[in-house]
């Protein structure tokens, strides 16, 4: 059967619904806080950029000790309290707006708070999809997220822009806010206890009745031993960072020296969007033909090959086609990648350590990524936009050497 058609069920159905709903209102209010900080705030490109590296790094922070705190209770209920936390952070921004109290310490908190919400939020539905659907149907629902992400970041940036102009800058916090909140209703429409994986983690033995400091790095220990997760850590480390980093230095490029207005920017990234659709369709096909470690490999070593070419973008409509190229054939690979690899991270990690795990995954992919951004902004201001892109491209195609080579593949059903 097509993984389109595959039925996952009811509680699938409505785990689906809350994340394409949350994921829409976030590419909506893509963003948000910088147009909201030089918009309203007139804050300059070193107070927008210290916005975005802080929130991202101290969220992750405070998120450590929630992974494990998350472990060993029920998913869900922590899903929708993560929601309606992310709720009400968000539309604290339009009440502070409304009186004129709003400041960009106020974002900072914000920020703080969603990052730290969205880790854990992705590392408990993450451990509760893998107890809702069995294992034969996780790369089906994980190619299902993956196709809502993409369509989402299709429509949602040029759709949040159009909002911006007519209704003004708050109107996408205000509609990601309303999300969370669709999200949450959604989650728990679901009803029931939770699946046998997540009551038999939760009444483990080794289940600790407190938060101990050593259940802490417990997620990095397992990812940081384990001969296929390690590998794929890395890389993904070193691929996020590298393909992220060097994104505002291509907005300069692009709007301040090649001339290109806001519209022409929008439509190069959203069009190559399209291009996630068709990665995640054929995700589980090429498993199913060629097996999962070669179609890590593969993908894995052929997104690494694309960002280079960012370089030699100019100035008019060659220019363009150009970045939508690449950008098309990036997204197209991490569009296969991306759910084989979160299929694999489930597959590979025992139940009373899938959150924790997540977590650390997530934690320090965020930290690593806010890191180099800075790192590759001084970079920048050093050598100038194009080389600083060209550098990171040049990495990048050495990353494929932190793929795992040799892996045994697992016991998988016929319906794989």
């Amino acid at each position: 059967m097509a993984g389109g058609r595959r039925s996952l069920g009811r509680d699938f159905g409505w785990l689906w619904a809350a994340y394409g709903v949350s994921t829409f209102g976030t590419r909506l209010a893509f963003d948000a806080f910088p147009l909201i900080a030089v918009l309203v705030l007139h804050a300059g490109a070193t107070e927008v950029a210290l916005l975005a590296a802080s929130g991202l790094a101290v969220g992750a922070v405070v998120a450590v000790p929630l992974g494990a705190w998350v472990e060993f209770r029920e998913k869900r209920p922590v899903m929708v309290t993560a929601d309606l936390i992310r709720c009400a952070a968000l539309l604290s921004i339009p009440v502070a707006f409304a009186l004129d109290g709003l400041d960009l310490g106020q974002l900072l908190v914000v920020s703080v708070v969603v990052a730290a919400a969205d880790i854990t939020f992705g590392a408990a539905g993450g451990a509760y999809l893998k107890s809702l659907v069995p294992p034969e149907d996780l790369l089906v629902a994980n190619g299902r997220f993956e196709a809502t992400t993409w369509t989402a970041t299709a429509l949602g940036p040029p759709l949040g822009g159009m909002a911006v102009v007519v209704f003004g800058p708050m109107t996408t916090v205000l509609a990601d806010a309303v999300s969370y909140l669709l999200s949450a209703l959604g989650l728990r429409a679901i009803g029931g206890k939770e699946g046998q994986q997540t009551e038999r983690t939760r009444l483990s033995p080794t289940a600790p009745s407190g938060l101990r400091m050593s259940d802490l790095p417990a997620g990095w220990r397992h990812i940081l031993t384990h001969p296929t997760l390690r590998p794929l850590f890395l890389n993904t480390l070193s691929v996020n960072a590298l393909i992220m980093a060097p994104a505002p230095l291509l907005s300069v490029l692009m709007l301040g020296q090649l001339g290109f207005s806001p519209w022409q920017y929008g439509l190069a990234f959203a069009v190559p969007c399209l291009g996630g659709l068709l990665g995640s369709r054929l995700s589980r096909p090429l498993v199913a033909r060629y097996g999962r470690r070669r179609v890590l490999l593969t993908t894995g070593t052929l997104r690494a090959c694309w960002p280079v070419g960012l370089a030699f973008v100019g100035p008019g409509t060659s220019g363009l086609l150009l970045v939508m190229a690449v950008e098309f054939g990036l997204i197209t690979c991490m569009g296969v990648f991306t759910p084989v690899l979160a299929t694999t991270r489930l597959d590979r990690t025992p139940p009373d350590r899938t959150t924790r795990t997540l977590s650390a995954w997530s934690i320090t992919s965020k930290t690593t990524t806010a890191a180099v951004t800075a790192l590759w902004g001084l970079l920048a201001a050093l050598t100038g936009p194009r080389t600083a892109i060209a550098l990171a491209g040049v990495l990048l195609l050495a990353t494929p050497l932190l793929l795992p080579r040799h892996e045994r593949e697992p016991r998988r059903s016929a319906a794989e």
